[in-house]
């Protein structure tokens, strides 16, 4: 088996990796699917965190629309998140995987606090680390506490995993010309203003050098190409 390029890793991935054909609520199976794909990485010795995002369950924008306010569609969403860590923590606990889930907001009857420090021990320790309720507070986005959280945890490696196989100068669903990059840099990603990630995780990352790799989640061993340092989706790095 060849040797990964990273030893620790954090994969952001889009709450819509656990819906059903309906594209809401959890699907077990789609569940099963996304653990499947976390043990191969786990069998190369990688050390994974996992931050996941709302979006099967509950989208604050639509909160939005309807008058709510913010922080308490921002803090609904927090909530979905841990609902997502416990639907995918049940599913890699059944293939003999360990996990912790920890979240920003604390709520310890279903799991532990986040602290820096026993996420990096439980790391060290061969488990799978899911973390959950965001940074904890509103005005931030799921991809921005995964930024925060690969800093903290001391990841080599942030990788967006989503249903696009990369970064485009265009939306490749309207445009068939659109280009996709191999290797961007931090600004030329800001100054594109990509969808597939927000502005402000983008920035956290070129502010301490963090690599990021977008990939298409579902195509067949994608994560594992980016763990073993191949070429595979947009890298966005110095």
């Amino acid at each position: 088996m060849p040797a990964a390029k990273y030893h620790r890793v954090l994969l952001k991935v889009g709450g819509e990796a656990l819906a059903g054909p309906e594209g809401f609520g959890i699907d077990p199976h789609q569940a099963d699917n996304l653990a499947e794909i976390i043990r191969s990485v786990r069998e190369y010795g990688v050390e994974v965190a996992i931050v996941l995002g709302a979006g099967n369950l509950w989208r604050g924008k639509d909160g939005l629309l309807h008058g709510m306010e913010r922080a308490t569609a921002d803090h609904m969403g927090m909530l979905a998140t841990v609902m997502n860590a416990l639907a995918l923590a049940d599913a890699l606990s059944r293939i003999g995987l360990e996990t912790r889930v920890q979240t920003a907001i604390e709520m310890r009857a279903v799991a532990e606090p986040y602290i820096r420090g026993r996420a990096i021990r439980h790391l060290e320790k061969g488990r799978v680390v899911l973390l959950g309720a965001g940074t904890g507070n509103p005005y931030f986005t799921t991809d921005t506490a995964a930024a925060l959280r690969a800093m903290e945890i001391d990841a080599e490696l942030l990788i967006k995993a989503t249903k696009v196989d990369g970064v485009y100068d265009d939306d490749p669903a309207i445009n068939p010309l659109a280009r996709r990059f191999d290797h961007i840099h931090y600004i030329e990603a800001l100054n594109l203003g990509v969808k597939v990630l927000d502005s402000t995780a983008i920035s956290l990352c070129m502010d301490n050098q963090m690599p990021i790799i977008v990939l298409n989640l579902w195509r067949d061993g994608s994560i594992q190409q980016a763990v073993l340092g191949e070429t595979v989706g947009t890298l966005i790095s110095p």
